[in-house]
């Protein structure tokens, strides 16, 4: 995730030139402010940023403003340092004339300061920009028309002059996209054309037009090379059928395509995807339908040198393996064999060979085959399965749809080959399946895979389009997770949210909505994913897909929150993502006033997939810098403050008026002065109102900057502490502090100490582990294991019989033996004993009842404690052991 150093800098806020390149002129403010009011964002995207580089074009109403930020940068750096070399004071209201004098001074010295206004001939405010693949086109967008802008050369920012730039431009279609057709859902330059001068073009009513447009030819600009109109496409049979769009649009009957398939956005895969993907054609509709053409292509175009070969591959493998194959319908059949046409007149052609652009190497044109058709099937709509049920109409419409290709399969491809492939990582990482993201007006964004994989498919010839039918199974998207950017308060149904791409990875993307921007990435999940599909154990592997799919997902974090939430007043642009080593990892907005740009800490690798390696003891950890602060962005206040009062124009129309004469009258009650009167009050009732709110929220905003400037010093003073903590000036006491080297070697110390240690106590544990642990017994040790139990059996007694040798088998009987005989020697002794005492006491009788001599008499005796001493120690050691034995199994 990107981590925010800033919000917006500087040089890019009031009253810095590159704040002027969002900030519509002073004689239109008024009517931009109303016409924001006045329009419904429903009617599409707000794509007014583009870039070249580290050049941005932003959209203005109906100009385009151009800038480099790099050199915005570096010369206002050279101003505040001058500016701090010779300061001077200078009252509010000769800024503005300070500023223009300054500029003007500049520019005379021949310094320029990089920003120039395009103008552009179009008829109502610019909707969208589009740079083409190669930066040498760009095409403006409105509602109903697009006009094609051959970008001027860089030298023209670095020139001293602040006049207006007019660069040579086409208007596309003049007689197509008009204001009295359907208006333009997209806007989209083919990856595939040559040299990027290929621009497809999707109506809401579902009119997708391919042009291939030249700078020596006129024409190419007046025509498309191929239109189809998805809507006979649909109910199309064969391929012989006409699919052109009808060219009389005046009188058109109701039909349930017109709100079914009515066009929200269109878009392609990146040029460097594997498979059909580059070709490949995905159409949102505003119902929630999703489409896709394959192979949509315009009538020369250039692939890449993999694109050509990898197709081949799978098209030949494709057709071996239906061909005999019995269970195989015969549609699948016949579009193994429209495929197979397909490249075979590709492979027959010879390409022409002619140089790229700048930078690039050769480029190969292809002719588009001809063979089956050039007009592909329409595929859907295709059924997204597992996606979550709402209630909410909002949530089953679609906005925007962004496509990721799956990636090249380079091992398949180099099968047999000695040579490595030359390609970006970028190519060679990822998925081997493609991701669709969705997005609906709530702020739902829907992440769906693509497991079929997407073909090229056509229509039946005529002969066979009866035979054939139509296919019975309908294509289907697997949704892979849903989730929600937006709150319940910002959700709204005139918003229009965007995708916008990410520069440092393609799973990673913004989505731009009125509210907030918000950043998604894919990485967590995309690359696990890869490696299961692509291991080759099969064993737990549905454990672990669950696992992944219940486990970590997508990453979503908010970057930026609109502080006019809600109010349809202030649109955020769709975002565009910069990354130079001058400018940083940069993030660009703006509103219809104002721009907001974030910048991020740069990432230390572009495409590196997420690994969770195991901890390591020998590894330094990595000495993280002390962050103390949150970044916030600069408060602007709201333009409400800059905006003139309604006021004196309603008194110069009433002074135009047939009812001038009412304006130097005294007031009197009278049906006009009412209507004056509520004609005022509706202008001043909204101004104050408009005012009422900024002021509000400029008091919120200075109350909540108390909180924040408390938050800062206690944070301060936490960081303070701690750096004293470690140059040993935190100490109280009477003697000398210690010294910083002192310090730092008394820790270093204590923590060799520690590490000594906790070294000890692993080895005591590790020690310990060991002895615990049981390993395999040998042969003998399990012979003396069973010798063992069955001792164990014949001297305590088991149910069962107890396995042994046949000494062992008469160890119980001759321990009875022996337990009896000791038992009737201790009795024996017992009365010898008794005897004894009474014989000491009465000599005469003692000597009359035994004859026994005494001496042997003691003899024995001893000898029998000494054996059943012996037996009783033989009994305990056995026990003992037997104890031991039985702790350690």
């Amino acid at each position: 995730m990107p981590k925010i150093k800033s919000y917006t800098p500087p040089w890019l806020l009031s009253p810095s030139p590159g704040h002027d390149l969002f900030v519509p002129n002073p004689d239109e403010a008024n009517s931009a402010s109303s016409h924001t009011s006045k329009t419904d964002l429903n009617d599409g995207p707000r794509r007014t940023i583009a870039r070249r580089g580290t050049e941005v074009f932003i959209a203005v109403g109906k100009e385009i403003r151009w800038a480099d930020l790099v050199y915005l940068k570096d010369r206002w750096e050279e101003k505040q340092a001058g500016a701090r070399r010779g300061i001077h004071i200078k009252r509010e209201d000769s800024a503005s004339s300070g500023d223009d004098e300054l500029l003007r001074e500049s520019i005379e010295n021949g310094s320029a300061e990089g920003f120039r206004t395009i103008a552009t001939s179009v008829g109502s405010d610019i909707q969208q920009l589009i740079i083409s693949p190669y930066a040498d086109f760009m095409a403006v967008v409105t509602s109903h028309t697009v006009r094609i802008l051959l970008l001027p050369d860089s030298a023209h920012l670095t020139a001293p002059s602040l006049d207006t730039i007019k660069p040579k431009s086409w208007t596309l279609g003049p007689t197509t996209h008009v204001m009295n057709c359907s208006p333009i859902a997209s806007a989209i330059w083919h990856p595939l054309g040559v040299n990027g001068s290929s621009l497809v073009t999707v109506t809401k009513d579902a009119i997708v037009r391919v042009w291939e447009i030249s700078q020596k030819d006129r024409w190419s600009f007046d025509a498309p090379t191929l239109t189809i109109d998805l809507k006979k496409l649909a109910d199309g049979t064969s391929l012989d059928q006409n699919f052109a769009a009808t060219p009389d649009v005046t009188n058109k009957g109701f039909s349930p395509d017109c709100f079914e398939m009515d066009v929200a956005a269109a878009c392609f895969a990146g040029r460097g995807s594997g498979g059909w993907s580059p070709m490949t054609l995905w159409i949102a509709m505003r119902e929630g339908d999703v489409y896709a053409l394959c192979p949509l292509l315009p009538n020369h175009w250039a692939p890449p040198p993999t694109l050509i070969p990898s197709l081949s591959i799978s098209i030949v493998g494709n057709l071996a393996a239906v061909e005999d194959d019995p269970n195989v319908s015969e549609q699948a059949k016949l579009l193994a064999q429209q495929q197979l046409d397909w490249m075979s007149d590709l492979d027959n052609q010879e390409p022409r060979v002619i140089e790229g652009p700048p930078g690039e190497p050769p480029t190969e044109i292809f002719a588009r085959p001809l063979r089956p058709g050039i007009v592909p099937r329409l595929q859907g709509p295709f059924d997204l399965e597992l996606s979550p049920e709402s209630e909410d109409e909002l949530d089953t419409r679609l906005t925007d749809i962004f496509a990721i290709g799956q990636k090249l399969d380079t091992d398949e491809l180099m099968m047999g080959e000695d040579d490595e492939l030359d390609m970006e990582d970028v190519e060679g990482e990822g998925l081997s399946l493609s991701i669709l993201c969705l997005l609906s007006p709530s702020g739902q964004v829907r992440v769906c895979l693509d497991l079929d994989g997407v073909q090229a498919q056509w229509l039946p010839p005529r002969n066979k389009s009866k035979a054939m039918g139509r296919l019975i199974e309908s294509p289907s998207l697997l949704t892979f997770q849903s989730m929600d950017i937006l709150t319940s308060l910002e959700v709204t149904d005139k918003a229009w949210p965007t995708f916008s791409p990410d520069v440092t990875s393609r799973y990673s993307f913004y989505v731009t909505h009125p509210s907030s921007i918000t950043h998604v990435s894919l990485s967590p999940w995309v690359f696990r994913l890869e490696s299961e599909l692509q291991g080759d154990s099969q064993a737990g592997s549905e454990f672990r897909i669950d696992l992944l799919v219940n486990g970590q997902s997508s990453i979503r974090e908010r970057l930026y929150t609109n502080t006019a939430q809600g109010d349809a007043q202030l649109p955020l642009a769709a975002s565009v993502a910069i990354r130079d080593p001058d400018l940083g990892y940069f993030l660009l907005s703006a509103t219809p006033f104002d721009p907001i740009a974030l910048a991020f800490e740069t990432p230390d690798d572009d495409f590196a997939p997420i690994h969770h390696a195991s901890p390591s003891f020998d590894k330094d950890a990595e000495v993280q810098p002390l962050d103390f602060y949150k970044p916030r962005p600069v408060f602007q206040p709201s333009h409400a403050f800059d905006q003139g009062s309604e006021l004196p124009k309603l008194l110069s129309r009433l002074s135009t008026s047939r009812h001038k004469t009412i304006v130097n009258q005294e007031v009197r009650l009278s049906p006009l002065t009412l209507i004056l009167f509520t004609d005022a009050h509706k202008i001043v009732s909204v101004e104050t109102h408009r005012l009422g709110v900024a002021a509000s929220e400029v008091f919120r905003r200075c109350t909540q900057l108390q909180a924040e400037l408390k938050q800062q010093v206690t944070k301060a003073n936490e960081v303070k502490t701690r750096v004293e903590a470690i140059t040993g000036e935190d100490q109280d006491g009477e003697g000398e502090p210690e010294s910083s080297n002192a310090a730092m070697e008394k820790r270093i110390q204590s923590a060799r100490e520690r590490g000594e240690a906790l070294g000890q106590r692993l080895e005591k544990m590790r020690k310990m582990v060991s002895k615990a642990t049981s390993r395999e017994l040998s042969d003998k040790e399990k012979a003396w294991v069973n010798e063992v139990n069955a001792l164990e059996t014949n001297l305590f007694g088991s149910t069962a019989p107890a396995d042994g040798p046949t000494r062992l088998k008469l160890t119980k009987r001759r321990y009875e033996e022996v337990m009896q005989l000791r038992d009737e020697l201790v009795e024996e002794a017992e009365k010898l004993g008794g005897a004894a005492g009474e014989g000491e006491e009465n000599p005469s009788a003692s000597t009359t009842d035994l004859r026994i001599p005494s001496e042997l008499r003691k003899a024995k005796i001893a000898q029998v404690k000494k054996l059943i001493e012996r037996e009783t120690a033989l009994v305990d050691a056995v026990k003992a052991r037997l104890e031991r034995l039985s702790v350690v199994g």
